[in-house]
């Protein structure tokens, strides 16, 4: 979760890279149409329940944010993963669990539902495909930072009954029972005993354990006590470029070999190197800048939205380093090449990062993607495995694992 925000048109002329054995080719509109609806688009991450929470109505359109219903609705989005992030300052007042319930009450309430034409609380897949069915969208939740069970498996499973359906493990803060890729003070220890235990009470309740924000340790660590696949809700690929948020090849491969999903994350930095050099050099004036926002505006999400992208715009300019749409479709090729098309997904940390890529910088301009998939070759069959197919497949098979009795 980063809170900046960054909103921009659709660039002109974009040139897409071609994955190797794959037919450049022309599309027409109603090409493009027509894959884009025969596919379950999800998305899952989506940070606007930190705008919600704070009193933010989704139904109601705005330019401001990247997500709203009338956008979703254009966007042909089948289902979004709404995280329910914790931040790292509410372990310092013992506030994280209360924090995760206030966000899941908000996905639940303030979004579902106030809105039940638009969506429905989905748990499994098959509640996923239900939704589809009756041209509604499924919300399902995923809790950012596993600091918000508070060492406590009960309120692990307390959070599963509430709907919780994946959980980060960390955040850019370590915690008691597992090391984040953001902690570089902290020995990198992976995951701690407890930490095994938690993985393995996610498996036995069926919920989707996410790599993303882990230390690289911890991941491996993962890996080797996850009985059920595993993914990463919103990372991209390291070998690209080099934030410590995105994955190896080797732990690409890894995961796909348990079945898992790499869910490409938008975030400037994390496609584009040239970016993700931009913001690490001016990172300590943006956070600093960031903080003093959020409480400013802790009651006006829309304020802040507007603040975060005036302060990005002033500290980057208005024609500073930006990732494009082809930046998207280079780090999903690459998934593709080092561990097959099954392995990839979307996770765009939408109304969470601080840049979005031209193109594809808000919930309705996903049809700019399928055109792009298209153009580089993929087939629709592999544009619905790369939009919702493998994560509905990885979801299926977690809930096939489950050992939780029906009580």
């Amino acid at each position: 979760m980063n809170r900046l925000l960054l909103i921009g048109a659709l660039a002109p002329a974009l040139v897409f890279p071609q994955a190797p054995g794959r037919q450049k080719r022309v599309v027409s509109d109603a090409e493009v149409l027509r894959v884009h609806k025969s596919a379950i688009l999800i998305d899952t991450h989506n940070d606007v329940p930190s705008d919600t929470v704070a009193g933010l109505d989704l139904g109601r359109a705005n330019s401001v944010t990247h997500t709203d219903i009338p956008r979703m609705r254009k966007g042909g989005m089948g289902a979004q993963f709404f995280a329910a992030y914790v931040a790292a300052r509410y372990v310092e007042t013992n506030g994280a669990a209360k924090r995760a319930f206030e966000m899941i009450d908000s996905v639940r309430h303030d979004v579902v539902e106030r809105y039940p034409n638009d969506f429905v609380l989905a748990t499994t897949a098959a509640d996923i495909r239900r939704a589809h069915k009756q041209g509604k969208m499924a919300a399902l939740i995923g809790i950012e930072g596993g600091h918000a069970i508070e060492d406590s498996l009960r309120l692990l499973r307390r959070f599963y009954d509430e709907g919780v359906r994946y959980m980060t493990l960390t955040h850019v803060n370590s915690n008691h029972w597992a090391d984040s890729s953001g902690d570089t003070e902290k020995p990198n220890n992976g995951l701690s005993p407890f930490g095994k235990e938690v993985v393995r009470e996610m498996n036995r309740l069926g919920m989707i354990v996410d790599v993303s924000h882990v230390s690289d340790k911890t991941f491996w660590d993962v890996l080797a006590t996850s009985s059920a696949p595993v993914f990463a809700s919103f990372s991209s690929c390291r070998a690209i470029s080099p934030a410590a948020r995105n994955l190896t090849d080797e732990m690409i491969a890894a995961l796909a070999k348990n079945g898992g999903v790499v869910q490409i994350n938008f975030e400037c930095g994390f496609l584009n190197p040239e970016v993700a050099r931009a913001e690490k050099e001016r990172a300590p004036q943006m956070s600093k800048m960031e903080n003093e926002l959020i409480a400013k505006y802790a009651a006006d999400p829309l304020g802040l939205a507007r603040a975060m992208h005036e302060s990005w715009t002033a500290a980057f300019g208005a024609n500073g380093p930006r990732a494009t749409l082809a930046d998207v479709v280079k780090h999903i090729d690459h998934v593709v090449q080092v561990a097959g098309v099954d392995a990839v997904g979307l996770g765009s940390d939408f109304d969470g990062i601080s840049c979005a890529p031209e193109g594809l910088d808000s919930v309705d301009r996903w049809p700019n993607l399928t055109r792009a998939l298209l153009e580089d070759g993929y087939t629709p069959a592999e544009i619905r495995k790369i939009y919702g197919e493998n994560t509905l497949r990885l979801m299926s098979e977690v809930e096939r694992r489950r050992r939780r009795p029906v009580f």
